[in-house]
């Protein structure tokens, strides 16, 4: 019988049947917003899945067009009310997708520099010094008009040398008494364009009672990967990060979307004999930062930061993927006169998603003007995100607007609280 499936990974029947087709995903969903097609909706998608296992079906075009105008975003799983795991249904249905279908030879080559430069934390850190040279020699906006080397261009973070080059300490002691020993994702992105919340979570984290152990491999989890449907090279980076992280009883990481690929290693991983078991086990040692830290009551004392309202940015792969909306917000409230505010349409993608801004740049550019008015509108004077694909991505659009915004981990804010250092001025 010839399928549009393959034996490897399809959309498991079972979790299609979970869809009862009943619509609340759709006020959620950033593409059906946008363009208000039903197969750019989730339960759409789910049908195409469904008739994916029908004989006789083929990856059309239509098809993929459908499943590649995706976020990725779980906003639906958020408002499901029948539980339905789409996040597992598009990972199946994108690795299906990269295997099977042969891309034009654009589209290949700028997908393969995407998965070549990201994951890549060395090829990051040797591009700091043309990204420095490029802001200081004003080219920034030659490069924009180049198709795909603009949208890069213009998503590349105010980041120098320095930042780009900082190396953790192996091992961070905990403060007094040791309440545990914990192992750190120090990612790929992150550690090269956000190694300051880096080191603020090894600061945190010691100041909790934590010991922390800040591994250097694997150079990346696999989350854009996996997130993407580039299947052979997520399962080699899950592999690695499991292996090397086995030993501690938590593994915390500070990106959203490193952590949503981490507890979804089980479902990535079931049909790797031998590794089941193990990323079963391994899912379930995995915290988000404010996670970890709500589970603990605090040690360290909290001082005020000089701000009076900051604005929490709700990260589709914490907030949807995760279900963590209530930690970092506890963590920033704990914080001496400081005001949370949320703005509206906090539930809808500010169109990051992974590396869906660099493949799909025109309704990612609507999306982040979009969460940047609501953002405005808040009249913060600080944006709070916890995921640097949504730093990266709403910074871009802000900057493109002529008014840059000022972005921090929440794990930032926190480590000016407890060392007493005012975030009044950057």
């Amino acid at each position: 019988m010839t399928t549009m499936w393959d034996d490897r990974k399809a959309p498991e029947p079972d979790l299609i049947a979970d869809c009862v087709h009943c619509g609340f995903c759709l006020p959620t969903c950033p593409t059906y917003q946008l363009w208000g097609e039903e197969m750019d909706s989730p339960r759409g998608r789910i049908q195409l899945m469904d008739l994916g296992h029908e004989e006789g079906t083929s990856l059309s075009d239509e098809v993929v067009l459908h499943l590649d105008n995706c976020l990725g975003c779980m906003a639906c799983v958020t408002a499901c009310p029948s539980g339905v795991q789409y996040g597992k249904l598009i990972e199946d249905a994108r690795q299906q997708v990269e295997r099977q279908v042969t891309r034009p030879r654009l589209e290949r080559w700028y997908r393969r520099l995407i998965f070549e430069l990201f994951p890549h934390p060395g090829r990051l850190r040797a591009l700091a010094p043309m990204l420095v040279a490029q802001r200081r020699l004003g080219l920034t906006k030659y490069a924009a008009k180049v198709p795909k080397v603009g949208t890069l261009a213009g998503l590349a973070p105010e980041v120098t040398i320095r930042q780009a080059l900082k190396v953790l300490p192996k091992v961070t002691k905990a403060k007094g008494e040791r309440r545990a020993t914990v192992g750190f994702l120090q990612g790929c992105v992150q550690r090269v364009f956000f190694g300051d919340v880096n080191q603020a979570t090894l600061d945190v984290l010691a100041a909790e009672g934590f010991e922390v152990h800040a591994l250097r491999e694997p150079r990346c989890c696999g989350a854009l990967q996996l997130h993407s449907g580039e299947d052979a090279a997520a399962m080699e980076l899950a592999k690695a990060t499991i292996t090397a992280f086995e030993p501690f009883d938590v593994v915390v990481t500070n990106a959203a979307g490193c952590g949503s690929a981490m507890k979804d290693y089980a479902h990535a991983l079931r049909q790797e004999p031998g590794w089941a078991g193990r990323a079963e086990a391994f899912s379930k040692k995995v915290r988000d930062i404010s996670e970890l830290l709500t589970e603990h009551p605090p040690r360290a004392e909290r001082h005020p930061v000089g701000l009076d309202r900051v604005a929490y940015h709700d990260a589709c792969h914490l907030a949807h993927a995760q279900g963590i909306r209530a930690q970092p917000r506890a963590l920033l409230r704990a914080i001496p006169g400081l005001e949370v505010v949320d703005p509206a349409g906090w539930e809808i993608c500010c169109g990051s998603a992974g590396v869906y801004n660099l493949l799909n740049p025109e309704p990612a550019r609507e999306l982040g003007l979009r969460k940047l008015e609501n953002l405005r509108a808040t009249g913060a004077e600080v944006i709070v995100a916890a995921n640097p694909g949504c730093a990266l991505q709403i910074n871009s659009v802000a900057t493109e607007q002529g008014e840059p915004l000022r972005i921090l981990h929440p794990i930032e804010v926190l480590a000016a609280s407890i060392t007493e250092r005012s975030l009044t001025t950057p």
